[in-house]
């Protein structure tokens, strides 16, 4: 792609918007920025679109929105009947979220696709239980999740209410390819309204029912209701769409002593108060601690600004808040759901737990002891949400419990992508039990790795932006593809998995494996360690995930650290 030419032609193509030509000239002495905005167009995946905001082949902005969303009403168009059932668009908080939704809706209109355009911001399984509840045939979210302030995106769902698979995201990104953009234009708001190509939901039609949902899904709505005004616990949607369905939740099973995050409750894209509205970071809590300290709160939590994520701080038994993994948190909650299960006699005989591939092994181990079967998936909640409509489906099994390492989790079936709402409920319900048992959510862990093993993991991601970083992430996959080591430092590598290939080799033997391919590489290390490789889907990273279970959390800590010094060298 000849990027002096392409940077020319928007000049040229978008010659009457103003802020446009003003932003691309501003860059014009600036070949480098040029470059990072015009070699590509931005990608189209199965978790949809998502990039820095700005003008350029390569940013988030509405003429990108509506040549996407143009390409995906003609993918729609290809079965009658979703034209019919149409497209319900949600979004968050995000800077230009609203206006790139309102865009969204009013393309699809113009090109004849009936829409279902929320009326403020809603978190993201909010939507994607609105597809299956409104008998929509996809939806659309506006957010880029947990990532920085520059950054929105595009999320796609398919009728399920899960992302978009593989050969659908493909469909749609053969369709965009045939859109010109200036044959991507919206319909005017109000014929749209006349028409009834655009409806507008407002508070009652979804959210009651999603919310009566979430609330069904407790498992000890009993002693939620007899103590759940004694636990107190301190929240924040860090800026996001989360803070009134989150709320609205825990108010209403019973638990009432909810303190807000006051510098964090209103929506707000510039996320003012934090590095990125990432509750996986701990900085994302600095304001929580000191306010859980002054309020007499055990728990803290808090969710990103699409509300599919949940972050969570537990003070010990000492006093100190310890800020968990998601890995930890998944734990926590599929003991406290397969504990309550089991205790009251419904757990079933075919229950099913389905966890990303690079989340801990502890899993396995817990789900053994319950007599649950654990499917791994490839990363990205979709594969979770595919396995949920194959249980369905079949009748073989009866989902339970899904999660990934990056903090996201689900016991619903309702709705088929991560749902933050859904996990707090649950993680202030375990934290009510163990109130009850007269210990914290923290002995609680400790328990559960005295009985399963101790586990130390981590994800070390590294950012390499721009075409150089994207050829250097290349590069370092392919090379990982092409020979694997036999050893890193001291861990001596007991097997390969290549997901690119589809093939896992052990002393010369290769089998196959049974998933779509995928740009991932995992060593089977002895002793039970493991480490994995993967570049991120969304973001310019490649990133590391690195796991090590002992006896003890020392050592576990110890040989975590060794092999985070092994693997430095597969970066090279």
């Amino acid at each position: 792609m000849d990027v002096m030419q392409e940077y020319t032609r928007w000049l040229t193509m978008f010659a009457q918007d103003e802020k446009l030509v003003a932003e691309l000239e501003s860059i014009r002495e600036y070949p480098k920025e040029i470059e990072d905005r015009f070699y590509t167009e931005l990608s189209f995946g199965t978790a949809g679109m998502r990039g820095v905001l700005g003008y350029g082949l390569n940013r988030m902005n509405i003429y990108n929105i509506r040549r996407a969303t143009a390409g995906f009403a003609e993918y729609l168009k290809q079965t009658p009947e979703d034209v019919k059932r149409g497209v319900a668009v949600g979004y968050d908080s995000r800077i230009m979220s609203d206006v790139f939704a309102r865009e969204t809706a009013l393309v699809l209109a113009a090109r004849g696709i009936n829409t279902f355009l929320f009326d403020a911001l809603r978190p993201v399984p909010v939507v994607s239980y609105a597809i299956r509840h409104l008998n929509c045939a996809a939806g659309v979210v506006i957010t880029a999740s947990h990532n920085p302030p520059q950054y929105n995106g595009y999320k796609v769902y398919g009728e399920d209410g899960a992302q978009l698979s593989p050969d659908a995201a493909a469909g749609v990104t053969a369709a965009i390819q045939g859109i010109a953009y200036q044959d991507a234009l919206p319909m005017d708001e109000g014929e749209a309204i006349r028409q009834g190509l655009l409806k507008i939901i407002g508070n009652k039609e979804v959210d009651d029912d999603y919310i009566a949902m979430v609330k069904a899904l407790s498992v000890t709505p009993d002693l939620l209701k007899a103590e759940g005004g004694q636990l107190k616990i301190v929240y924040t949607p860090l800026h996001g769409s989360g803070n009134v369905p989150v709320r609205r939740v825990l108010k209403e099973v019973g638990i009432t002593q909810v303190t807000v995050v006051k510098e964090q409750e209103a929506p707000d894209g510039r996320f003012p108060t934090v590095k990125a509205p990432n509750p996986e970071d701990p900085g994302a809590f600095e304001l929580a601690i000191p306010l859980a300290e002054q309020v007499g709160a055990t728990v803290i939590f808090g969710t990103d600004p699409d509300c599919d994520r949940l972050g969570v701080c537990v003070k010990d038994r000492e006093g100190i808040f310890r800020t968990l993994t998601g890995n930890q948190i998944g734990c926590l909650l599929l003991y406290h759901i397969l504990t309550a299960k089991k205790k009251d006699g419904t757990l079933p005989q075919n229950g099913a737990v389905c966890k990303s591939l690079v989340s801990t092994e502890l899993v396995r181990d817990i789900c053994a002891d319950f007599q649950v079967d654990l499917f791994d998936t490839l990363t990205g909640f979709k594969f979770i949400g595919e396995k949920i409509q194959q249980f369905e489906e079949t009748g073989s099994h009866t989902f339970l419990f899904g999660f990934e390492e990056s903090f996201g989790y689900l016991s619903s079936t309702d709705v088929r992508d991560k749902d933050a709402v859904n996990a707090s409920l649950l993680i202030a319900e375990a934290a009510c039990v163990c109130m009850h048992e007269d210990i914290t959510l923290y002995d609680r862990l400790q328990e559960i790795y005295r009985r399963y093993g101790f586990w130390s993991e981590q994800v070390q991601s590294v950012t390499l932006p721009g075409k150089d970083g994207l050829e250097k992430i290349k590069q370092i996959m392919a090379s990982l593809h092409g020979e694997a080591p036999a050893a890193l430092g001291e861990f001596k590598v007991k097997a390969v998995r290549d997901y690119l290939k589809g093939t896992r080799t052990e002393n010369g033997q290769t089998e196959k494996l049974d998933y779509l391919p995928s740009d991932i590489i995992y060593f089977e290390l002895e002793g039970g360690h493991w480490l994995c490789v993967r570049p991120s889907g969304t973001e310019p990273k490649i990133k590391l995930y690195i796991n090590t279970k002992a006896p003890t959390l020392e050592e576990a800590e110890e040989l975590n650290k060794q092999l985070k010094e092994a693997a430095q060298g597969l970066l090279a």
